[in-house]
């Protein structure tokens, strides 16, 4: 592993980090900032302190494609818990409300019932994000007012999730004894989706409750968690691979690529004319100087370009990514 501070590329780079519960995602930026010598480091979507998993950040001018990486679809695991409601839809919370266990017992022995509960929650849906969210309500955080005991209920919206998976419904119980059902799941969905508030939604379709006691981000977009650098190792100075914008952007586009005097002409904002039979139209493409380096995002209309996103010329990066 490399934990050489001052060695960021000049274009910077992305680093996957899978995050260990307990860390927020603040930390995991901070102790990122200090492994790779800059402060420029962002991430494309936090996780709450209960997750683990997959955090996706840029460091120096590599953090210009963090936005377009924000909307990827994501893909968790999760052990959702029927039969208790939580203040803040998973175990950290306080619990609201425990069900009847004459109705919990019934429903252990129904799976299809719950099997049709969880075909409810898959598709294009609306879903209301957890009270307890960073969302802001009149320019305050939604998790502040819940703080301070405030109702809050977040207006729904519009989500799309491409596949629940669940396992077999287990018999468990809460601390104080209180029986409960886990499921075990997996969930592929669209940016914006609440995991918290599909295990909520579950409970309440079932009419016993649910909250989540364990979540696991696997995958962000392509990126999975094979070759993310663990939190000891991150929290000791080693960033471990640190993936070119280059490598991330012709992964999630399609790839111009350019000659050398497009590679100038680019860099420097100009449109540029590239051959319709070589690249279709995009609205955003990945344009690649003959070096291998990262020119800019561009979108292609027509055999025509229009930079979207630029990155730093060699000359122009020569005075660091800090």
């Amino acid at each position: 592993m490399t934990n050489e501070r001052a060695k960021l590329p000049s274009q910077g780079g992305i680093l996957l980090v899978d995050k260990a519960e307990g860390w927020t995602s603040h930390d995991v930026v901070a102790k990122a900032r200090g492994a790779l010598g800059t402060r420029k480091v962002g991430h494309a979507g936090t996780l709450d302190p209960m997750a683990t998993g997959l955090l996706v950040l840029g460091a120096g001018p590599a953090t210009r494609l963090l936005t377009h990486l924000v909307g990827l679809g994501k893909t968790y695991t999760a052990t959702i818990r029927l039969g208790a409601a939580t203040v803040t839809d998973d175990r950290e919370g306080e619990r609201v409300s425990v069900a009847d266990a004459v109705a919990l017992e019934a429903l252990a022995g129904d799976a299809a019932r719950i099997a049709d509960a969880v075909r409810a929650l898959t598709g294009d849906i609306e879903q209301a994000p957890s009270a307890v969210s960073a969302i802001k309500v009149d320019g305050r955080r939604a998790y502040d007012r819940v703080r301070d005991g405030e109702q809050v209920e977040l207006q729904k919206r519009p989500v799309t999730v491409h596949a629940f998976e669940i396992g077999e419904p287990r018999r468990a119980s809460e601390a104080d004894g209180a029986p409960v059902i886990d499921l075990d799941a997996t969930v592929r969905c669209s940016s914006g989706t609440y995991i918290r508030a599909l295990a909520r939604d579950l409970g309440a379709a079932l009419g016993v409750g649910g909250h989540l006691t364990a979540l696991r981000r696997t995958e962000v977009g392509p990126f999975g968690l094979k070759g993310a650098v663990g939190i000891d190792d991150l929290a000791a100075g080693s960033v471990g691979e640190l993936r070119s914008p280059a490598s991330i952007a012709s992964t999630l586009f399609p790839v111009l690529r350019l000659t050398e005097q497009q590679a100038v002409d680019l860099g420097h904002g100009k449109r540029v004319e590239v051959d319709p039979e070589t690249i279709a139209d995009a609205r955003l493409a990945a344009a690649i100087a003959p070096d291998g380096r990262l020119v800019g995002l561009v979108e292609v209309k027509k055999g025509r370009t229009r930079v979207v996103t630029n990155f730093p010329t060699p000359d122009a990066a020569a005075g660091g990514a800090g």
